[in-house]
């Protein structure tokens, strides 16, 4: 058999074959659509009491119920680009400069901020130091109102170790409708802060390492 009949074998077999079957397009998976929370409602005061029994020098204190908002910003959340963390952090800012007038907010030289979440009523465990992000935010806001003006302050001098501790988590009762909400506990500090005020906040008065 010459080279030449073996390729008009080849090419009479080919000629018989079926065509392969078109492979079958898959379906794209379907996102499950996020159920209806219901209309936004306002969960019970926090209890401050326990707040307020943890610090070395408590002195004046205000509670405020964070405004609405569809979404906040947690540690397990990872968004598709970072404009969507942008434009959320920005609202969260926003609405904390937006509380300073009407909750008559004062200017202090030191403060303790602890954040309170009020949960959806969802059959699981919460940890709620997983909204530090929105918290933070919020103490962005209410320290500096104008972003484009840096040096502007208004509740601290700072938000740094030397005038502010926290925030720190808390649970609190949850919603009955609607997503997930905050509310921020701030204590005025009458003394510096000391190790001794970080000592206190974390539930001991005594030493927490030996030398």
């Amino acid at each position: 058999m010459t080279a030449k009949q073996y390729q008009e074998i080849l090419a009479r077999r080919r000629s018989t074959q079926p065509p392969p079957a078109a492979a079958v397009p898959k379906k794209a998976a379907r996102k499950k659509p996020t159920a209806d929370p219901g209309p936004p409602s306002t969960p019970p005061p926090p209890v401050v009491e326990p707040l307020l029994a943890g610090l070395l020098s408590p002195g004046r204190h205000w509670t405020l119920l964070m405004p609405y908002v569809d979404e906040m910003l947690t540690s397990n959340k990872r968004y598709p680009h970072w404009s969507v963390e942008h434009r959320i952090r920005k609202q969260l800012r926003a609405d904390a400069t937006s509380l300073i007038v009407p909750m008559r907010v004062p200017r202090l030289q030191h403060a303790a901020i602890h954040y309170v979440l009020h949960p959806r009523k969802l059959n699981r465990s919460r940890d709620p130091g997983n909204w530090a992000p929105t918290a933070k935010a919020y103490v962005d806001g209410l320290v500096t109102p104008d972003p484009k003006q840096p040096r502007l302050r208004h509740l601290l001098p700072d938000d740094d170790h030397t005038h502010l501790l926290g925030p720190y988590p808390a649970m609190g009762e949850p919603v009955n409708s609607g997503f997930a909400r905050m509310s921020l506990v701030i204590v005025e500090l009458t003394e510096p802060l000391t190790s001794g005020n970080v000592e206190t906040v974390t539930g001991t008065a005594a030493p927490t390492y030996m030398t």
